[in-house]
Protein backbone atom coordinates (compact mmCIF):
# COMPACT_ATOMS: atom_id res chain seq x y z
CA UNK A 1 0.00 0.00 0.00
CA UNK A 2 1.35 3.44 -0.94
CA UNK A 3 1.67 6.03 1.84
CA UNK A 4 1.48 9.77 1.51
CA UNK A 5 4.67 11.73 1.97
CA UNK A 6 3.71 13.05 5.40
CA UNK A 7 0.85 12.52 7.87
CA UNK A 8 0.40 16.25 8.55
CA UNK A 9 -2.91 17.88 7.68
CA UNK A 10 -3.28 20.05 4.60
CA UNK A 11 -3.78 23.11 6.80
CA UNK A 12 -0.52 22.49 8.66
CA UNK A 13 1.31 22.02 5.36
CA UNK A 14 -0.08 25.28 4.00
CA UNK A 15 0.99 27.24 7.07
CA UNK A 16 4.54 25.95 7.35
CA UNK A 17 5.04 26.35 3.60
CA UNK A 18 3.87 29.96 3.78
CA UNK A 19 6.04 30.76 6.79
CA UNK A 20 9.07 29.37 4.97
CA UNK A 21 8.21 31.30 1.78
CA UNK A 22 8.19 34.60 3.71
CA UNK A 23 11.63 33.82 5.15
CA UNK A 24 12.93 32.54 1.80
CA UNK A 25 12.21 35.86 0.13
CA UNK A 26 14.17 37.80 2.72
CA UNK A 27 11.15 39.28 4.48
CA UNK A 28 12.23 38.09 7.93
CA UNK A 29 10.02 36.32 10.49
CA UNK A 30 6.41 36.07 9.32
CA UNK A 31 3.86 38.22 11.15
CA UNK A 32 0.30 37.19 11.91
CA UNK A 33 -0.94 39.90 9.57
CA UNK A 34 1.31 38.76 6.71
CA UNK A 35 0.21 35.15 7.11
CA UNK A 36 -3.46 36.13 7.20
CA UNK A 37 -3.06 38.09 3.96
CA UNK A 38 -1.14 35.34 2.14
CA UNK A 39 -3.48 32.57 3.27
CA UNK A 40 -6.70 34.56 2.86
CA UNK A 41 -7.92 33.93 6.42
CA UNK A 42 -8.66 36.04 9.49
CA UNK A 43 -6.04 36.99 12.06
CA UNK A 44 -7.88 34.99 14.73
CA UNK A 45 -7.63 31.86 12.59
CA UNK A 46 -3.90 32.41 12.17
CA UNK A 47 -3.42 32.86 15.92
CA UNK A 48 -5.26 29.62 16.62
CA UNK A 49 -3.24 27.64 14.11
CA UNK A 50 0.06 29.10 15.33
CA UNK A 51 -0.74 27.82 18.81
CA UNK A 52 -1.27 24.34 17.38
CA UNK A 53 1.97 24.54 15.37
CA UNK A 54 3.83 25.67 18.47
CA UNK A 55 2.41 22.75 20.46
CA UNK A 56 3.57 20.40 17.69
CA UNK A 57 7.09 21.83 17.85
CA UNK A 58 6.99 23.19 14.30
CA UNK A 59 7.20 26.94 15.01
CA UNK A 60 8.35 29.44 17.60
CA UNK A 61 5.93 32.32 17.99
CA UNK A 62 7.10 35.31 19.96
CA UNK A 63 4.69 38.21 20.56
CA UNK A 64 5.77 41.16 18.40
CA UNK A 65 8.72 39.05 17.21
CA UNK A 66 7.06 37.15 14.39
CA UNK A 67 6.95 33.44 13.64
CA UNK A 68 9.98 31.26 12.98
CA UNK A 69 10.13 27.62 11.99
CA UNK A 70 11.93 25.24 14.30
CA UNK A 71 14.40 22.70 12.89
CA UNK A 72 11.57 20.17 12.60
CA UNK A 73 9.33 22.82 11.08
CA UNK A 74 11.92 23.76 8.47
CA UNK A 75 12.43 20.13 7.53
CA UNK A 76 8.68 19.67 7.16
CA UNK A 77 8.30 22.88 5.12
CA UNK A 78 11.04 21.80 2.71
CA UNK A 79 9.22 18.51 2.23
CA UNK A 80 6.01 20.35 1.30
CA UNK A 81 7.84 22.73 -1.03
CA UNK A 82 9.62 19.83 -2.74
CA UNK A 83 6.26 18.25 -3.52
CA UNK A 84 4.65 21.52 -4.63
CA UNK A 85 7.48 22.68 -6.88
CA UNK A 86 8.14 19.30 -8.46
CA UNK A 87 4.44 19.00 -9.24
CA UNK A 88 4.43 22.45 -10.86
CA UNK A 89 7.47 21.52 -12.92
CA UNK A 90 5.92 18.24 -14.04
CA UNK A 91 2.66 19.92 -15.01
CA UNK A 92 4.49 22.47 -17.16
CA UNK A 93 7.07 20.20 -18.78
CA UNK A 94 5.09 17.00 -19.22
CA UNK A 95 1.46 18.09 -19.43
CA UNK A 96 1.73 21.45 -21.17
CA UNK A 97 0.34 23.68 -18.43
CA UNK A 98 1.22 27.38 -18.42
CA UNK A 99 3.15 28.74 -15.46
CA UNK A 100 0.05 30.71 -14.48
CA UNK A 101 -2.10 27.55 -14.29
CA UNK A 102 -0.07 25.23 -12.07
CA UNK A 103 -0.16 26.76 -8.58
CA UNK A 104 -3.74 25.81 -7.69
CA UNK A 105 -3.34 22.33 -9.20
CA UNK A 106 -0.18 21.72 -7.18
CA UNK A 107 -1.90 23.05 -4.03
CA UNK A 108 -4.38 20.17 -4.27
CA UNK A 109 -2.02 17.42 -5.41
CA UNK A 110 0.82 18.16 -2.96
CA UNK A 111 -1.19 16.77 -0.05
CA UNK A 112 -1.77 13.39 -1.68
CA UNK A 113 1.23 12.46 -3.84
CA UNK A 114 3.20 9.45 -2.58
CA UNK A 115 6.96 9.54 -2.04
CA UNK A 116 7.42 6.83 -4.68
CA UNK A 117 5.54 8.81 -7.33
CA UNK A 118 7.33 12.01 -6.38
CA UNK A 119 10.76 10.39 -6.70
CA UNK A 120 9.85 8.95 -10.10
CA UNK A 121 8.63 12.36 -11.29
CA UNK A 122 11.90 13.88 -10.08
CA UNK A 123 13.91 11.30 -12.03
CA UNK A 124 11.74 11.75 -15.13
CA UNK A 125 12.38 15.50 -15.04
CA UNK A 126 16.15 15.04 -14.63
CA UNK A 127 16.25 16.22 -10.99
CA UNK A 128 15.52 19.92 -11.69
CA UNK A 129 16.89 22.49 -9.25
CA UNK A 130 14.32 25.22 -9.98
CA UNK A 131 10.61 25.19 -10.80
CA UNK A 132 8.88 27.07 -13.67
CA UNK A 133 8.76 30.28 -11.61
CA UNK A 134 12.45 30.10 -10.68
CA UNK A 135 11.85 28.91 -7.12
CA UNK A 136 14.50 26.47 -5.81
CA UNK A 137 13.27 22.86 -5.52
CA UNK A 138 14.50 21.21 -2.31
CA UNK A 139 16.32 17.95 -2.96
CA UNK A 140 15.24 14.70 -1.32
CA UNK A 141 17.90 15.21 1.38
CA UNK A 142 16.57 18.69 2.21
CA UNK A 143 19.33 20.70 0.54
CA UNK A 144 18.30 23.76 -1.46
CA UNK A 145 20.08 25.31 -4.43
CA UNK A 146 21.59 28.71 -3.71
CA UNK A 147 19.62 31.67 -5.03
CA UNK A 148 21.29 35.06 -5.40
CA UNK A 149 18.71 37.14 -7.26
CA UNK A 150 17.26 40.48 -6.17
CA UNK A 151 13.95 42.16 -6.76
CA UNK A 152 13.74 44.17 -9.98
CA UNK A 153 12.13 47.05 -8.07
CA UNK A 154 15.46 47.64 -6.26
CA UNK A 155 17.32 48.52 -9.50
CA UNK A 156 18.26 52.04 -10.55
CA UNK A 157 17.54 53.48 -14.03
CA UNK A 158 20.03 52.04 -16.51
CA UNK A 159 20.53 48.80 -14.57
CA UNK A 160 19.71 45.53 -16.28
CA UNK A 161 19.61 41.89 -15.25
CA UNK A 162 18.37 38.45 -16.26
CA UNK A 163 14.89 37.44 -15.09
CA UNK A 164 15.39 34.37 -12.88
CA UNK A 165 12.32 34.24 -10.66
CA UNK A 166 8.73 35.46 -10.47
CA UNK A 167 6.55 35.42 -7.35
CA UNK A 168 3.66 33.06 -8.07
CA UNK A 169 1.12 34.26 -5.52
CA UNK A 170 -0.93 36.18 -8.12
CA UNK A 171 -1.86 34.04 -11.17
CA UNK A 172 -3.21 37.14 -12.97
CA UNK A 173 0.29 38.63 -12.95
CA UNK A 174 1.73 35.44 -14.42
CA UNK A 175 -0.97 35.44 -17.10
CA UNK A 176 -0.15 39.04 -18.03
CA UNK A 177 3.56 38.25 -18.26
CA UNK A 178 2.88 35.18 -20.41
CA UNK A 179 0.67 37.19 -22.75
CA UNK A 180 3.50 39.70 -23.14
CA UNK A 181 6.11 36.92 -23.64
CA UNK A 182 8.04 37.89 -20.50
CA UNK A 183 9.61 34.64 -19.30
CA UNK A 184 12.59 33.41 -17.32
CA UNK A 185 15.88 34.11 -19.09
CA UNK A 186 14.95 37.42 -20.73
CA UNK A 187 16.91 40.56 -19.90
CA UNK A 188 15.08 43.37 -18.12
CA UNK A 189 16.48 46.89 -18.20
CA UNK A 190 15.02 49.65 -16.05
CA UNK A 191 14.79 52.58 -18.45
CA UNK A 192 13.04 55.00 -16.09
CA UNK A 193 10.93 55.15 -12.96
CA UNK A 194 7.90 57.42 -12.87
CA UNK A 195 7.94 59.73 -9.82
CA UNK A 196 5.78 59.47 -6.71
CA UNK A 197 5.42 55.69 -6.70
CA UNK A 198 4.66 55.50 -10.41
CA UNK A 199 5.29 52.76 -12.94
CA UNK A 200 8.57 51.27 -14.11
CA UNK A 201 9.51 51.73 -17.77
CA UNK A 202 11.19 48.45 -18.71
CA UNK A 203 12.98 47.27 -21.85
CA UNK A 204 12.69 43.51 -22.42
CA UNK A 205 15.37 41.93 -24.60
CA UNK A 206 16.65 38.43 -25.28
CA UNK A 207 13.49 37.67 -27.23
CA UNK A 208 12.12 38.56 -30.65
CA UNK A 209 11.02 41.28 -30.88
CA UNK A 210 12.51 43.47 -28.17
CA UNK A 211 9.80 45.46 -26.40
CA UNK A 212 9.21 48.26 -23.92
CA UNK A 213 6.65 47.81 -21.14
CA UNK A 214 5.27 49.85 -18.28
CA UNK A 215 5.07 47.77 -15.10
CA UNK A 216 3.23 48.78 -11.95
CA UNK A 217 5.17 48.77 -8.65
CA UNK A 218 3.53 45.56 -7.45
CA UNK A 219 4.49 43.65 -10.59
CA UNK A 220 8.01 45.09 -10.65
CA UNK A 221 8.47 43.94 -7.06
CA UNK A 222 7.36 40.41 -8.00
CA UNK A 223 10.20 40.01 -10.52
CA UNK A 224 13.67 38.81 -9.51
CA UNK A 225 16.82 39.36 -11.56
CA UNK A 226 20.39 38.13 -11.35
CA UNK A 227 23.69 38.96 -13.09
CA UNK A 228 22.83 42.63 -12.68
CA UNK A 229 24.87 45.12 -14.70
CA UNK A 230 24.81 48.62 -13.28
CA UNK A 231 24.02 51.49 -15.61
CA UNK A 232 25.42 55.00 -15.98
CA UNK A 233 23.57 56.18 -12.89
CA UNK A 234 25.99 54.27 -10.69
CA UNK A 235 29.13 55.03 -12.65
CA UNK A 236 28.25 58.69 -12.94
CA UNK A 237 27.81 59.17 -9.19
CA UNK A 238 30.88 57.21 -8.10
CA UNK A 239 33.57 59.19 -6.27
Amino acid sequence: MSETVAPRTAAVDDYIKTIYAVYERGEGPASTTALAKRLGVGASSVSGMLKKLTDQGLVEHRPYGGVRLTEDGTRAALDVLRRHRLLETYLVRELGYGWDEVHDEAEVLEHHVSRTLLDRMDARLGHPRFDPHGDPIPAADGTVAEFSGRRFATLEPGDRGQLVRVDDTEPAMLTWLREHTVELGVTLELVARRPFGGSFEVRVSGQDPEQDLDLGPELADALWVDHVVEGLFHRGTAT
